[in-house]
């Protein structure tokens, strides 16, 4: 590391300042609990519900298609002040089909709370959002919801964190009450009992612990100061002389998040207005400023030198772009200041394009609405207008020369066809899929060479469908879409050799270029698409060429022989050839190691590989046999069977190529009451019968261009 950050000296504001995500599985309570927060802290007046039945809607779900199906779709962003501390909240979506919204806010937020439904514990999307967190080292609280809901248990919930999130998670609290019962919670810090009263819970109230829940609160308290103890010596030392000060107790549970050792467990209830007083005073105690966080850049001149950026608004500007959205009034990019200080009308320069732009409005984002503001420091997240930029770029204010590291992007698993059904909207669609890949990285479009076919990609069904309504509400495009394509994989599974020779001779300079050796798998559980190796001895190849056989091979990676998709899982050995001084040519070894490759892959019994997802499906236990069948006539395979309370969760792993309209058959056969979601998994080959049929529909009508 190349900066010192010894001398700095953090402002009361930055030390006041947490920028947190509310991350969770879909339907756990993330909006509603946001709109709470923000009821709480006086950024909205009246609580409006997420489905939208009032007319209204809850106030981050500012889409109109967010509220018809009671989803989020885009992370929107707010901030909000409680306790003079300003909280600047992302809140995320759920579904998987749109988990780039939950990787790009990870990447630019400091801590997060991970809301987990208190009857369905940890779920698949729980899992994927935790991995997530981990992936950015973000450190997090838990906030068990819907503690009033009937088969609520938080103990269950906790033990779920442990085993299947491996998370050292501790209560901070115990519910006073369950299901219908919920009136309060413990606060095992300050061994107080807390009553949310008054209208929409707005008045807090201490009292003492009811007495049939002193003897669980006391041992629950223990645990809690036993798990904090490893985080703090002068806690340790004040347990050992007496009774340790609430201070004392929450700087050791603070350590230990920050550290992302230890996972301070809250509860309540958003709908109900339980509990999430104690959760903004927990974001304040546990979780971590700007300041306790370390992010680095790389320097551009030197990549592998990381240069760490302390949180100083005297520093050289340095912000990276993570949202762009298409508004009213322009592109709207929403940064995140890491060092330095960003004002109106300063010059500011991105560095992966080297092009300048002038800083021409700057605000602060209330969901869909803005407030301009003059100037933002190391620590903010804001919004700037017409700045022309893609995501993930890097702005600095010229005086320092790095790149922050972007996110990681799945992906896409799932393609369709699309085209206007009138002509006149074409030059609307391109619009729209100009804005919407600009946007969304897992959204991609290309068009395919041979049939001239628009194809769209994206994350799953939902995905797409979502986009296709919104190019029809936002551009008046009306689309005809094509079958669902899956995105299969082709690969090897043994070792073949191969020795092509090039030989063209028209008249003039010929072509020559001769390229031997083999070709190998890759093991799938490496996650490699290719790998090249020159092991040529005594310059059968001139060093010159070399690039230009690596340069064939690759060319036939995006297209393979069997069904027309990219190859995945070769590694390719050279370790002969031969040349013509005269005839020899870039050009003629490119061309001699596209058909070696080809030539190789034919005789290594190729494959052809689907991705196979991993489902989760939720429903009452009566409803376990058509659940089980659905998946069994999918090809699934059942992974686990959990039931609980009257209610039952199936994992399985299907190949997505089945999946499809999976969601009007669960909801047919369990009268509406099972809901599913999936994600990949990996990749696998698929059975003889499938892949025999598929190379009957793959019919090359391209011939070779050379």
């Amino acid at each position: 590391m190349s900066t010192a950050v010894a001398d700095f000296k953090p402002t009361e504001k930055l030390l006041k300042t947490r920028n947190i995500g509310i991350s969770a599985h879909i339907d756990s309570g993330k909006t509603t609990l946001t709109e709470r927060i923000l009821f709480y802290t006086n950024r909205i007046h009246a609580i409006h519900e997420v489905r939208g039945k009032d007319g209204v809607g809850a106030k981050m779900d500012s889409m109109e298609l967010e509220r018809e199906r009671g989803i989020t779709i885009q992370s929107a962003a707010t901030y909000c002040q409680w306790k003079n501390h300003t909280i600047n909240i992302i809140d995320t979506p759920g579904h998987v089909d749109f988990t780039v919204e939950v990787e790009r806010s990870l990447r630019v937020l400091d801590s997060a709370i991970l809301v987990l439904c208190g009857v369905s514990g940890v779920q698949s999307q729980s899992i994927t959002v935790d991995r997530q967190m981990r992936r950015y080292n973000v450190p997090r609280v838990a906030f068990i919801n819907k503690l009033d809901r009937t088969g609520a248990n938080p103990f269950r919930v906790i033990e779920q964190l442990r085993e299947k999130l491996k998370h050292n998670a501790v209560p901070v609290q115990i519910p006073i009450g369950l299901e219908g019962d919920l009136v309060g919670i413990v606060d095992l810090v300050i061994m107080k009992a807390v009553y949310f009263e008054g209208k929409d819970g707005m008045e807090i109230v201490e009292k003492e612990i009811p007495a049939e829940l002193q003897e669980l609160a006391q041992k629950k308290r223990e645990e809690l100061l036993d798990a904090a103890s490893m985080f703090s010596d002068e806690l340790t030392e004040a347990m050992l002389e007496g009774e340790p000060t609430v201070e004392q107790i929450k700087t050791a549970i603070r350590n230990g998040a920050i550290s992302l050792k230890l996972t301070p467990v809250f509860m309540g209830s958003a709908f109900k207005n339980k509990g999430v007083q104690k959760l903004l005073d927990g974001v304040l105690d546990y979780l971590a400023s700007p300041v306790d966080v370390v992010n680095s850049a790389l320097d551009i001149k030197n990549e592998s030198e990381k240069v760490v950026l302390p949180s100083d608004k005297d520093k050289p500007l340095v912000c990276l772009a993570f949202k762009l959205e298409d508004g009213r009034y322009g592109q709207l990019t929403y940064v995140r200041v890491y060092q330095g200080r960003i004002q109106k009308g300063m010059t500011i320069y991105n560095m992966s394009t080297n092009k300048k732009h002038n800083v021409g409005r700057l605000c602060r984002m209330h969901s869909d609405e803005m407030e301009d503001i003059e100037f933002a420091e190391a620590g903010d997240i804001i919004a700037l207008f017409g700045i022309d930029c893609a995501s993930g770029d890097t702005f600095t204010d010229g005086k320092m020369n790095v790149s922050m590291e972007s996110m990681f992007v799945p992906a896409p698993v799932i393609s369709l066809t699309i085209e206007a059904k009138e002509s006149k909207h074409l030059n609307n669609l391109a619009k729209a899929l100009n804005r919407f890949t600009k946007e969304d990285p897992t959204f991609q479009t290309h068009v395919d060479q041979e049939s001239g076919q628009t194809i769209i990609k994206g994350m799953g069904e939902l995905h797409l469908e979502v986009y296709i309504e919104r190019m029809k509400r936002e551009y008046g495009v009306e689309l005809i879409t094509g079958a669902p394509q899956v995105a299969y994989r082709e690969t090897i599974t043994a070792r073949a050799d191969f020795d092509y020779t090039h030989k063209k001779q028209t008249g003039g300079q010929g072509q020559f270029g001769r390229v031997a050796g083999f070709i190998e798998p890759i093991p799938l559980e490496e996650d490699k698409t290719y790998e090249f190796v020159n092991n040529v001895v005594g310059g059968a190849i001139p060093r010159e060429y070399i690039s230009s056989v690596d340069k064939g091979f690759k060319s036939c990676l995006d297209r393979g022989s069997m069904i027309g998709f990219p190859i995945i899982g070769v590694k390719l050995t050279i370790n002969d050839g031969s040349y013509h001084d005269v005839d020899s040519s870039d050009m003629a070894f490119q061309i001699a190691g596209r058909y070696a490759f080809r030539q190789g892959f034919s005789k290594a019994n190729p494959q052809i590989l689907e991705p196979i997802m991993r489902v989760e499906v939720d429903g009452p236990a009566e409803f376990q046999g058509p659940i089980l069948a659905s998946l069994n006539q999918r090809r699934g395979m059942i992974l686990n069977t959990t039931e609980q309370d009257s209610y039952c969760k199936v994992e399985a792993e299907v190949p997505l190529a089945d999946m499809f309209g999976y969601s009007t058959v669960i909801r047919s056969s369990t009268q509406g009451k099972a809901e599913f979601s999936m994600e990949f998994s990996r990749y696998a080959p698929v059975p003889r019968n499938v892949a025999e049929e598929l190379q009957k529909k793959y019919k090359p009508n391209s011939k070779d261009e050379d």
